[in-house]
Parts: structure tokens; C-alpha cells; sequence
């Protein structure tokens, strides 16, 4: 379809993307992000039972991600969207009405199958919809821009728990991340779909994802594009969590290390708007990223000092670019029937991939340092950025007929 490149496409990408940023904003300006750990422990909860309802929201995302994905391109993708922040709603509201393990438990099942039915439908939608106005390479740019609106949501939820807590308690704080996943589920049904809708007696999600995963076996430039998503995303995911201690452990005040992570995070936000021009990096280029915040990560977690916390910042910045470009090359090579599908092949191998860094994590932290951990996991970085320049160099090198 041939679109007028001063009209159609003008306004169309604006409004997408304006709704785009605003849904992925509105879904992680969540209140309770940082002080549901103390609801549940107010609640007189151990630390063996935090743990296990941690665990049971991962398990439900591993469980539900790729059928979830397969669902959305069964059906309305857009549907899926406005319905996931509702589950997520409900199970917001269970936290605060009824303080107790099983709602807890409860809550963190409805946030994971919130968060499967989005996982993959929004970027299959966002993709598609640009593709449809003749704006498909510009997706990289958007999606950057959605990361970072996503990190400054949760910046701001960070930043306003603490005086919202201080007037109305864990209630208020609960009301208002429920009305966030309101407003989140008002900007979904805004987003424009214009797929076809599947025929009555069509295929269904099983067939959907069969042949989704047929793809992954039979097409080596696809799998090596899923492939690569894990092993960029899922190993600075899971250090992010434990960036708090390595911070502390720079002998600042307890007061400070929020300040620190702040740093870090503003660093990955300013990443996230530079995926447009990162985007000609190609597979190289994306090699030499991936290094050079390897090297970053791990000389920063070394020096032990706060100027060591913002190289790490740099460096979970230039892996938060390099995921986004993954994604961007996942997307390219995927056509638009199975895009949620195999888009949540990658996210539940990101999923797996991040459990198996926490134990590791673990492991590692029995007897070594928060830095020494830190610079260790920095190697897996190394390896992916090898195997790219490695595969780099090959489609660099002219066939015997010539060809590249």
C-alpha cells in the first residue's frame, strides 16, 4: 500500500506514538513498586515466603509468556492490551484490601498474566502499525523512546511512594497504582489496530504457535535474531537488582545509595533516546558496544567508589541500547502472523535466562564480593560481543561466487 509521506503517515505516526509512550508510561507508573517488599513484611511475612511469592510471579510469566504471545496473534492484539493492566489492577487492589499471604499470592498471578498478555502484543502492534503507515524503520527510535518512558515512570513512582505513603499509608499508595493500570487500560483501547482479524474457523493459538516455533527450527537468520535478545537483556536485568549492595558496599550513607541508583538510571534513560542513530551501528558496531559496557561494568563494580556506580550506569546503558537493537533485528526478520508469538519466545527466553543469572549470583556471592560478582557476569557480555563480530566478518567475506 502506497501512503502519502506528507498526510497519512504524519499524523498517524504521531498519534501512534503519543499513545505508545503515554500506555508504556502510565503501565509502570506503579506506586507499590518500591514498598510492596515492606507491605509484605508489615504484614509479618518471612523472608522464605517473599521469596517463594517472587518466584511464583516468574513462574507465571515463564508458563504463560510464549502461549500469551501465540494468543495475541490469534486475536486482537489492542484487546489484549487494555485487558492486561486490568489484571494487574485487580491484583494492586487484592495487596491492600486483604494483607495476606494467599492475596499476595493471588496478586502476583494476576501481575503476571497482566504482563504476559502485553508481553509481545505491544511491540507486535507497535511494529505492524508503523510498518502499515510506511514508518517500519523508524521503530527503533520509538521503541527507545518507550523505554525511556517506561524507566521515567518508574523513576517518578520512586520518587512520589515516599510523600504519598507519608499521607495516606500503603492504602493510598495502592489506590493510586490501581489507577494508574485504569488509565493504562484507557490508552490501550486508544491504540489504533488495523490487522485483519482472524476468520471464523481460521487458525487457532495452538496452530499459531506451532508454527511459530517452526520458523525458529527451519530459519537460522531468525533463530540467531531471537537468540540474541536473552543474551543481551537478561544478565544486566537481573545485576540490576542486586546494584543497591554493590552501591552500599562503596561506603556511602545509606541515604545516598538511592541517589546512586538514580544516577544509574537516569544514564539508562538518556541510553534509550539514542536508538535511532545507534540503529546504523550494525552487527559490529553492536559488537564494540557490547564490549566496551562489558569493560565499563566490570572496571566499575571494581573501583568500589561512586564514580565507579556511574561507570556501571554507562554500562547498563549501552546494554539497554544493545537490547532494544536486538529486538529491532527480531523484528525485521519476523513477518507480522507470528510477531507476538515469537517476540514472546524471546522474552521467556530472557525470563529463563535471568533465573539462571540469579543463581549464579548466588552462587558466586557465598564467597566473593558484590564487585567481584559483577565483574564475573560482565564475561558473558564479552562472549556475545565476540560471536556478533565473529558473524560480523563472515557476512563481511565475498563467496567463491562473489556474492556477500
Amino acid at each position: 500500500m502506497t501512503l502519502s509521506p506528507t498526510r497519512v503517515p504524519a499524523t498517524g505516526i504521531r498519534r501512534l506514538t503519543a499513545t505508545l509512550y503515554g500506555y508504556a508510561f502510565l503501565d509502570d507508573f506503579v506506586l507499590l513498586y518500591p514498598v510492596y517488599a515492606l507491605l509484605f513484611a508489615d504484614t509479618g511475612m518471612s523472608l522464605w515466603q517473599i521469596s517463594s511469592l517472587f518466584a511464583l510471579w516468574s513462574i507465571t510469566a515463564v508458563v504463560l509468556e510464549v502461549p500469551s504471545g501465540a494468543l495475541a496473534d490469534a486475536v486482537s492484539r489492542r484487546l489484549l492490551l487494555w485487558i492486561g493492566p486490568l489484571f494487574n489492577a485487580v491484583g494492586f487492589a487484592l495487596w491492600v484490601v486483604v494483607p495476606a499471604y494467599w492475596a499476595f499470592a493471588l496478586g502476583f498471578v494476576l501481575w503476571g498474566v497482566g504482563g504476559a498478555l502485553c508481553s509481545g502484543s505491544f511491540e507486535a502492534l507497535a511494529y505492524d502499525e508503523l510498518d502499515r503507515l510506511g514508518a517500519a524503520d523508524r521503530y527503533a527510535r520509538v521503541m527507545g523512546r518507550v523505554r525511556a518512558a517506561r524507566l521515567a515512570a518508574t523513576m517518578a513512582s520512586i520518587g512520589l511512594a515516599g510523600p504519598v505513603f507519608a499521607l495516606g499509608g500503603y492504602a493510598l499508595v495502592g489506590a493510586g497504582s490501581v489507577l494508574a493500570c485504569l488509565l493504562a487500560a484507557v490508552a490501550a483501547t486508544r491504540l489504533p489496530e488495523h490487522r485483519a482479524r482472524p476468520e471464523s474457523g481460521g487458525d487457532g493459538w495452538w496452530t499459531t504457535l506451532r508454527t511459530g516455533l517452526a520458523v525458529v527450527r527451519e530459519d537460522r537468520t531468525v533463530r540467531g535474531a531471537l537468540l540474541l535478545v536473552p543474551a543481551v537483556a537478561a544478565v544486566w536485568g537481573a545485576l540490576d537488582e542486586y546494584t543497591p549492595l554493590l552501591a552500599r558496599d562503596t561506603g556511602v550513607a545509606e541515604t545516598t545509595v538511592p541517589y546512586l541508583i538514580l544516577l544509574v538510571w537516569t544514564l539508562v534513560t538518556a541510553a534509550s533516546l539514542l536508538t535511532g542513530p545507534a540503529e546504523r551501528l550494525g552487527t559490529p558496531g553492536m559488537a564494540w558496544l557490547l564490549a566496551g559496557s562489558a569493560l565499563a561494568l566490570a572496571v566499575g563494580a571494581g573501583l568500589g567508589t561512586p564514580a565507579g556506580i556511574a561507570l556501571v550506569g554507562l554500562a547498563f546503558g549501552g546494554f539497554q541500547l544493545a537490547e532494544v537493537l536486538a529486538d529491532v533485528r527480531l523484528q525485521h526478520r519476523i513477518d507480522e502472523s507470528r510477531r507476538a508469538t515469537l517476540t514472546s519466545v524471546a522474552s521467556l527466553g530472557t525470563e529463563l535466562v535471568t533465573v539462571a543469572t540469579f543463581g549464579a549470583y548466588a552462587l558466586l556471592g557465598t564467597t566473593a564480593a558484590h564487585s567481584t560478582v559483577f565483574a564475573v557476569l560482565a564475561v558473558p557480555y564479552l562472549v556475545t560481543a565476540l560471536a556478533l563480530a565473529l558473524a560480523g566478518s563472515r557476512a563481511a567475506t565475498p563467496s567463491r561466487t562473489g556474492r556477500i
